[in-house]
């Protein structure tokens, strides 16, 4: 299995990060991308994907830090890129449930985040919670002038909300929240996505799937989320975990 959306270089992992990763083969992870929230994660993302070959990294400033995003932070994010295991720009995005950074400046940022993906030739992964009229608005206007294609990562939007991201070739990306009792939209979703264009995902440490949650999330876990959703749409789990591992690298361009 492919887990598209990890941040293996969180504190949560600090006892046991080499543990885990030596781990990923056995249980079953052929390979993680791991993204980032800020410089020093994207600088510590691509230091772990140029020392294991099975991590690829995603690197950018997320919507919490935006306020920390300048004219330096760019150059050095253009000098990572360079990196042959840099594969896309994100997270990035908006999320107005919490305000560590003002609306305004998460505006500006994820746009000029995207200019830059569009320059560097790279895809990008979106972060969006509690903006969905406004991240979408950004990302429409900015399909008409450059050339990417975005992953929409935890996505918790409505169906419709999901086809309309469909329309302008985007994907869709699905973790743990499918899996919770009171998930409904996610649920909805998972049911409806075009398969050609779904990716699975942990956002560990982050969003554990049943029956774990609470606990501390992990790559292995992402195949409770795969037989969920497989569950959901009626098929073979090992059909799902091929589709969604064509998706991966065909976005990510692995």
């Amino acid at each position: 299995m492919i887990d598209s959306h990890v941040h293996l270089d969180d504190e949560a992992f600090k006892e046991d990060r080499e543990d885990i990763i030596k781990s990923l083969g056995e249980n079953g992870i052929e390979l993680v991308i791991n993204n980032s929230s800020d410089l020093p994660s994207s600088e510590r993302s691509v230091e772990l994907a140029n020392k294991y070959e099975n991590i690829y990294a995603a690197i950018g400033v997320h919507p919490h830090e935006a306020r920390t995003y300048d004219d330096e932070v760019e150059k050095r994010l253009i000098e990572l890129s360079g990196d042959k295991k840099v594969l896309a720009i994100g997270e990035i995005g908006l999320d107005y449930y919490y305000d560590n950074s003002p609306r305004d400046v998460q505006k500006k940022v994820f746009k000029r985040q995207i200019e830059l993906a569009a320059k560097l030739k790279k895809n990008i992964v979106i972060h969006s919670r509690d903006a969905a009229k406004d991240t979408f608005d950004i990302l429409k206007e900015a399909h008409e002038k450059y050339d990417f294609t975005a992953l929409i990562h935890c996505f918790s939007q409505s169906v419709d909300m999901m086809r309309e991201y469909l329309k302008l070739g985007d994907y869709i990306a699905l973790g743990g929240a499918v899996t919770f009792k009171n998930a409904k939209t996610p649920k909805e979703v998972a049911k409806a996505v075009d398969l050609d264009r779904l990716l699975l995902e942990t956002d560990c440490p982050y969003m554990t799937p049943a029956p774990y949650r609470g606990k501390r999330n992990e790559p292995k876990l992402v195949k409770f989320t795969c037989q969920y959703i497989a569950d959901l749409r009626q098929m073979d789990a090992s059909e799902l975990e091929k589709i969604t591992g064509e998706n991966t690298k065909r976005f990510f361009g692995i």
